[in-house]
């Protein structure tokens, strides 16, 4: 939009950032969501990234204090047990808290660029989608 209504380079690189950290915030949120929300909330079930072969943000994390986690994500989380055992041991780790605080430091790093325009509805209103983000349910 900053690119299409014609701002100058740095209003549209104030909205990049705050695109790319917004949307960076929306995808670790969702990736927590995989593991700490119902399935009937979210709409699909439990470890579904994992069913997929998906090593998410939490998975990552928690491969530091489970490095046994490793071969299951180079195997995509293909043999039988895998994806029971890596919900277990993510959730046994720091992996979601770590994955919740870095979605709150990309928001905050969306503001801090999003804080540099001249305050008005729109921009509150941005600052405001940040909390939106990162305490949605689904």
């Amino acid at each position: 939009v900053a690119i299409l209504g014609g701002a100058d380079d740095e209003i549209q690189e104030v909205a990049f950032q705050y695109g790319r950290n917004v949307g960076m915030a929306f995808q670790l949120v969702d990736d927590l969501l995989d593991f700490v929300s119902s399935s009937n909330l979210m709409g699909k079930p439990a470890a579904a990234d994992l069913r997929l072969g998906l090593a998410t943000a939490p998975v990552l994390f928690a491969c530091e204090k489970f490095p046994e986690l490793n071969p299951m994500i180079m195997r995509r989380f293909t043999e039988p047990g895998d994806v029971e055992k890596a919900y277990r041991w993510v959730m046994d780790s720091e992996g979601p808290r770590q994955t919740r605080i870095l979605a709150e430091t990309h928001c905050a790093e969306a503001i801090r660029h999003i804080s540099q325009l001249q305050t008005s509805p729109e921009q509150r209103s941005l600052v405001q989608l940040t909390d939106r983000v990162l305490n949605r349910m689904k």
